[in-house]
């Protein structure tokens, strides 16, 4: 279990306070999903919904690159 989830409504990491998902939740999704980038696409990408309905004032553009951005 991670300390480094979401606390909402801000969508702030638990364990460090950075927006998340923070660099060390990341790597964490990386090695859970490991073989399974579209998994982990999906996942992230009901994350996305969440966030956009709690972070309204958030350009839709840079929520997309903070959920789903990074996995490439």
């Amino acid at each position: 279990m991670t300390t480094h989830g979401p606390v909402l409504p801000l969508w702030s990491c638990g364990g460090c306070g950075g927006p998340w998902p923070c660099t060390t939740r990341r790597g964490e999704l990386r090695a859970e999903f490991e073989g399974g980038p579209v998994s982990l696409a999906l996942y992230m990408g009901s994350y996305l919904v969440w966030a956009a309905e709690d972070l309204t004032w958030v350009p839709a553009g840079l929520l997309h690159q903070r959920f789903l951005g990074w996995i490439r």
